[in-house]
């Protein structure tokens, strides 16, 4: 092929082959960089490896093919074959991990959701069918088990429904940098007000008023969630403990610290996952739905701060979070 030719080639961003036979005559910067630097005069064998692809390429007509672990294992590549003149073949290849791996993140999330709302569904359904039962229901001791359990299911489900939508709202205005000025001191305490006083929750802040830029909404929904988790698990007796302090660096640290039985270290870079529970039994007891920390991680991201979790078995957790503040002045 003309020089000429191969120097456009060099120019496209995406990997680009030229196969004589079945030898690469060409490789462009970025298919170096994916198959490495001696792919040119190499057998496309040996190359791509991948027998659809390969198939591909000797087929008289050409076409595309989805080619997998090019890059790194699970990585999906669309692979597209024009015949040329000369017995050659132009290979171009199309990076689709990410939107494969979105579709299937996606596909995930509603069979989860299917299941987490079908659970209590089902439960609701099946005491108001016992209930319709003449026996059952001029029982007035089973009649109200029964109904205290289709209450306590359909608060389950009206909670999943509402951290649904949060974690869509969120989602949605994830790339937009929020701008209000928001005082984190009177935000704390706005929140810890509006707990119930069965937990003594102690609050601790090394500064007066520290000013961070955000969604005032979303940031107390972050505080209220983490609250929520501290006390389900963490137990009555030593309390929760937030604790808020302003550094030198520009970051304010906000922390939640609980006294209950830990979290096993496994389970520790899941917990922001949908769904995913430590212990799904006890989390469904004490009416968790499995979106608390997945919210808290989006918010904190959007608002350009870290998360972090940590915990030992039998001594508690803590629950970190750090946000830039406002530069005075």
């Amino acid at each position: 092929m003309a020089e000429n030719a191969k120097q456009l080639l060099s120019l496209i961003e995406i990997p680009i082959l030229l196969v004589q036979g079945e030898r690469v005559n060409f490789a462009n910067a970025a298919a170096q960089a994916l198959l490495g630097n001696h792919i040119e005069q190499q057998d496309i064998r040996i190359a791509l490896r991948d027998p659809e692809a390969l198939a591909l390429i000797k087929s008289p007509e050409g076409g595309r093919a989805k080619v997998t672990g090019l890059s790194v294992r699970g990585s999906v590549w669309e692979m597209v074959c024009s015949p040329l003149a000369d017995n050659m073949r132009l290979i171009s290849l199309q990076d689709q991990s990410v939107q494969v791996s979105v579709a299937r993140a996606h596909a995930d999330f509603v069979a989860n959701a299917s299941h987490e709302l079908r659970t209590p569904l089902t439960a609701i359904l099946g005491y108001v069918e016992t209930l319709s039962d003449p026996k059952a229901g001029e029982d007035a001791a089973t009649r109200q088990r029964f109904l205290d359990i289709i209450k306590r299911e359909a608060t389950r489900m009206q909670s999943l429904v509402s951290d649904l939508m949060s974690l869509s709202r969120i989602e949605a205005v994830r790339h937009e940098v929020p701008s209000d000025e928001i005082e984190m001191v009177s935000l704390c305490r706005e929140v810890i007000g509006e707990r119930p006083h069965e937990v003594e929750i102690r609050f601790d802040a090394n500064t007066d008023s520290a000013v961070v830029t955000g969604d005032h909404g979303q940031l107390a929904q972050v505080v209220r969630n983490l609250v929520d988790n501290a006390e389900k698990y963490g137990g009555s007796e030593k309390g929760v403990l937030v604790q808020l302090e302003a550094s030198d660096r520009g970051w304010l640290t906000l922390s939640i610290t609980d006294h209950g039985e830990g979290i096993a270290p496994e389970h520790l870079p899941r917990l922001t996952e949908r769904f995913y529970r430590a212990d799904t039994g006890r989390s469904r007891a004490a009416g968790g739905t499995g979106l608390g920390l997945a919210i808290v991680k989006h918010v904190v991201e959007r608002h350009r701060g870290r998360f972090d979790i940590s915990s030992r078995p039998g001594e508690g957790t803590t629950a970190t979070i750090m946000l830039p503040q406002m530069k005075s002045g």
